[in-house]
C-alpha cells in the first residue's frame, strides 16, 4: 500500500468507500492550514525518477493549495544470522565489509554502492529473508568480477581460512576455467 505524505509529514489516512473518487484523492489528506481532511487532487506528477508521486492538492474548506508525497514502504530485507537471531539487512554494514576488503586495491566509492546495490538486489528477488550465508556467496560473486585480491580477502574472512591450504584452494577455484572445446577439424 502507498503512503501519503503531506509538506508537513502527516500520513494520510484512506478515505470512507462512499467518496466520490473523480477530481479528489482516494486518500484523505488533512489540511496543514485548517486541519479539514476535504480536499481534492488538482496535479499529479512523477517524482524522484518514478520512486513517487507527487500531488498538488486543494483544501475545499480554505482553499489552500500543498503538496503531498506517495511513496511505495518497502518491506524491509531481514538477515537470519547463523545464531538465528534476526536483524534488518545494513547496506552501510555491507559496504564497511566491501571497504575493509578493498583497502589500497583500485576499486572506487561508486563500484562499492554498485555491488551493496545488486547484492540487495538480489537478495529481495529471493524474498524478504535471507540468511547470512546467502548474503555472503552473494557479495563474492559479485567481488569475483570486481577485484579477485578483494574476492580473496573477503573469502579469507567470510570461509574463515586458517592456513595457506585454505588460500591456494580459493585461488585454484578462482582461476579455474575450463577452455570451449574446439570443434575438430
Amino acid at each position: 500500500m502507498a503512503d501519503a505524505t503531506d509538506a508537513t509529514g502527516a500520513t494520510a489516512t484512506p478515505a470512507p468507500p462512499e467518496a466520490d473518487p473523480v477530481g479528489t484523492s482516494l486518500l484523505a489528506v488533512r489540511c496543514p492550514w485548517c486541519l479539514a481532511d476535504d480536499d481534492r487532487v488538482v496535479d499529479s506528477r512523477m517524482a524522484e525518477d518514478g520512486a513517487a508521486i507527487r500531488r498538488r492538492r486543494q483544501c475545499s474548506d480554505c482553499g489552500h493549495r500543498y503538496t503531498t508525497f506517495e511513496r511505495i514502504d518497502e518491506i524491509p530485507l531481514m538477515v537470519i544470522k547463523r545464531s538465528g537471531m534476526r536483524q534488518l539487512f545494513d547496506r552501510g554494514k555491507l559496504i564497511d565489509g566491501l571497504r575493509s576488503a578493498t583497502k589500497n586495491r583500485p576499486v572506487t566509492e561508486e563500484q562499492l554502492e554498485v555491488v551493496a546495490r545488486e547484492v540487495e538486489e538480489e537478495l529481495r528477488v529471493e524474498g524478504w529473508e535471507a540468511t547470512s550465508e546467502q548474503v555472503g556467496l552473494a557479495v563474492l560473486e559479485q567481488l569475483r568480477v570486481v577485484d579477485e585480491v578483494a574476492y580473496l580477502r573477503f573469502a579469507s574472512v567470510y570461509k574463515g581460512f586458517e592456513d595457506v591450504d585454505d588460500f591456494r584452494r580459493e585461488v585454484g577455484l578462482l582461476t579455474k576455467t575450463t577452455a570451449p572445446k574446439r570443434p575438430e577439424a
